[in-house]
């Protein structure tokens, strides 16, 4: 399953959060070779605990959505980028 032009390719928004994922956790891949339905951690991205903090930091910031360590749906939150978009799209701040 290794496809270099995927059938899924990033939205507008998806690919304007993967750039902000990219500088924020210094990743060694461009916001455009992030899958957006390919796992954030493990042997996806190979994301760990202290990137999601991050992560969850950089969403508070830039798009008025919290993040708790609590949240029983965080594994579906960050499983992917396009999960984490989604959350953040029906999440954010009604202020744009």
């Amino acid at each position: 399953m290794n496809t270099t032009s995927s059938s899924a390719s990033q939205t507008p928004f998806e690919h304007e959060v993967a750039e902000r994922l990219v500088e924020a956790l210094q990743l060694e891949v461009t916001a455009s070779e992030i899958e957006p339905e390919a796992p954030l951690f493990g042997e996806g991205l190979g994301l760990d605990s202290i990137d999601a903090l991050e992560i969850s930091l950089l969403v508070g910031r830039d798009y008025g959505v919290t993040l708790r360590s609590d949240n029983p749906d965080n594994k579906q939150i960050f499983s992917s980028l396009r999960a984490l978009c989604q959350y953040l799209q029906a999440n954010r701040s009604s202020a744009g």
